[in-house]
Formats: C-alpha cells, structure tokens, sequence
C-alpha cells in the first residue's frame, strides 16, 4: 500500500472526524478506494470504533436511476444513518461521466426522494475527500503520477497554518451586513449575510480544506453572476453560466453549454433557485483547476456560490434556511478585474485580500 494512503486515512480520522471509540462509521468509497477503506478499517480497530464499508457504484446508480419509474424515500439508509457517529465518503469511481445519460429530471426527482438522507447525513460527523483514480486524472488533464502527487499534497497540507490563515477572512465577516461581489462586466452581485455564521474551513467537513463560507440572507441577493469556470455535474460539464438574482431568487439563467442541466437543477424544487451558500476560496496551495468540485472551490482568486440548501451552522436564529434536495456550487473567477467588498469597503483585489501583502 502507498504509505500517503495511510497518511491520508490517519488525515481523515484525526483531524477531519476525530473517530473515537465507540463511532458507528459509515465509510462509503468505490471499489478503486479499497485500499483506503482497508486503512481507516485498520484505524477503527486499533481505536474502538466499528466501521462499517458501503462500496458505491456510479454504474449501479446509473442502472437504478434509468430502471425506475419514481423514487421513494430509502427508508432504511435513513436508519442506517440515524445510528451513525461518523461518514466518510471518497470520489474516485472508474468512470466520471459514468451518470452523462441519465435524464437530468429523473437525478431531480432522486434527489428529492433522498433530501431526508441528505439532512440526516450531514447532522453527523461526516468528511468527504478524493481517491486518485485514473479517471479523475484525465479528466484533470494530468498524468495519473501527477494527479496522485497533487491529491496527497492538497490533502497532507498543514492545517493549522491554513486555519490562521482565513481566520483574518471570518474575522471580517464576522461582523458584516453586506457582501458585493464584482467581475469583470458581467458579474455584480450583492448579498446580505448579517446574523449569519462564517465558518473556517481548513480540512474537516471537506479535504481537503481551504475555504471561507457563510450563507446569504435568503431573498437578499440581488444582481447578476457570470461563473467563469466550468463545473461538472451528472456526469456533464456546465459551461458559462449566467444567473440573474431579484429578492434572492433566480429570475433568469443561461449557459454556455448544457443550459438544460442547469436549468433542471434550478427546477428541483423551490430552494434550488435560492443562494444556500457564498464561499471564498483560499488555498493557495491548489493552484490547478482540475473540473473536480471539491478541489476547485478552494482555489485561492476564486469565489463561488451554491444554489440550493444552505448548511445549517451558517445559518443564524433570526434568519430562514434555505432547503432544497440540490446544493450545486459554482464558480468565479476573481484573479483579474475583480473585488470583494464587505459593507462598502474592498476587502480583497484581483485574488489579493486585504491583510496579504501586495494588497
């Protein structure tokens, strides 16, 4: 076994999970992960816990989804979850456009039938991070040694430098009303995020880590968004998307390529043409765009913003939650012609905050 596997699971259960004796953990990877399935199993044992493998399939989805007329709450994977401590699950199936022909109404109506999993899943412990496969190699346009390479080192970071780091971004967060966002011509968008959480991400819930995010007020935002980088979902790449917000909704879209998917993404539900989530992307350590969400999100010059359900802890008392059974994150990049500003003065400046010299 590569000895960064082990690396990586002691990663996952020591600072991401902090697995204890006692945990339930569910871990769900793909047969081409088994090696680190093996790892945190090994884990487990030495500390108490009792794992337990879920072994997904994207082919297997892919049949189910195509196979059924309608879709019902998987009641029993609910209760697998509710006596759940911790969730892990892993990217790094064989194939990743392995879902590019199931019919992007039949994933809304999934998702919906599966929302209450979702909610319950993410109440837990839970970490999701990457396996280096051949497939997510090519499609980051790397060989598989230097995918490998660019994995270990994103998710072998040191997070405690990561974590002082963006706390100079929550701190000025903290305490703000408004957030405005400006690229280029084509996106100004503003939002307000007052009584609102900010949360540091530096490796936990996601790993790798390396953003800082809270959630807008729900019908707050206001303006227009060009998302500038690609994003790939169901096994397609979204490109060029536009979005047009009044009173916090989505009034208008368009995109580039395969407008029809994003549009059955904002017609999942009510939520899903809501903003669930503003995130500002602070690893400077992930410097490839690779069409991979989880590292994407992270760079540093980029912002992005999730249409659909807004996690929970972002969420302040006096203020709604946004819910939807989708949570698609999209992307802006911010490293020429572009500004953040917090309540009327520029916090960061083509990809340089305030606090970074060069400002």
């Amino acid at each position: 076994m590569d000895p960064r596997i082990r690396e990586h699971a002691e990663i996952i259960a020591n600072h991401s999970t902090e697995i204890e004796s006692g945990d339930n953990v569910v871990i769900q990877l793909p047969s081409q992960a088994e090696d680190l399935a093996v790892a945190l199993h090994e884990i487990c044992g030495e500390r108490g816990a009792n794992p337990l493998f879920i072994n997904y399939s994207d082919r297997a989805d892919r049949a189910f989804k195509r196979a059924a007329d309608d879709f019902e709450e998987p009641g029993h994977e609910l209760a697998l979850y509710e006596e759940t401590d911790v969730f892990v699950i892993a990217r790094g199936g064989p194939n990743v456009s392995e879902g590019a022909d199931v019919d992007a109404d039949t994933n809304a109506a999934y998702n919906r039938a599966r929302e209450e999993v979702k909610r319950e899943r993410l109440e837990k412990t839970w970490c999701l991070t990457q396996f280096p496969t051949p497939a997510h190699a090519q499609l980051a346009g790397m060989s598989t040694e230097a995918y490998e390479n660019f994995v270990y080192d994103a998710v072998t970071l040191d997070w405690d430098a990561q974590r002082e780091f963006q706390a100079n971004m929550v701190e000025i967060l903290d305490d703000a009303d408004e957030v405005r966002i400006v690229s280029g011509e084509e996106t100004d968008v503003t939002m307000a995020v007052a009584g609102n959480e900010t949360l540091n991400d530096y490796g936990e819930a996601n790993l790798p880590g390396g953003e800082v995010f809270t959630a807008p007020v729900k019908d707050s935002v206001e303006g227009e968004v060009y998302f500038d980088l690609p994003l790939y979902r169901y096994g397609r790449q979204i490109e060029g998307a536009r979005l047009r917000f009044e009173d916090g909704q989505v009034v208008s879209h368009s995109a580039e390529r395969n407008e029809e998917l994003l549009g059955s993404i904002l017609d999942t539900d009510e939520g899903s043409r809501y903003l669930g989530e503003l995130g500002i992307g602070m690893n400077r350590a992930i410097d490839t765009f690779t069409n991979n969400m989880l590292f994407d999100e992270k760079m540093g010059d980029t912002v992005h913003m999730a249409v659909g359900s807004a996690y929970g802890e972002t969420v302040g008392e006096e203020n709604e939650q946004n819910e939807s059974a989708e949570h698609v994150d999209m992307i802006v990049d911010m490293s020429e012609d572009s500004r953040i500003e917090v309540d009327g003065e520029v916090v960061q400046r083509n990809g340089t905050f305030v606090f970074e010299d060069g400002f």
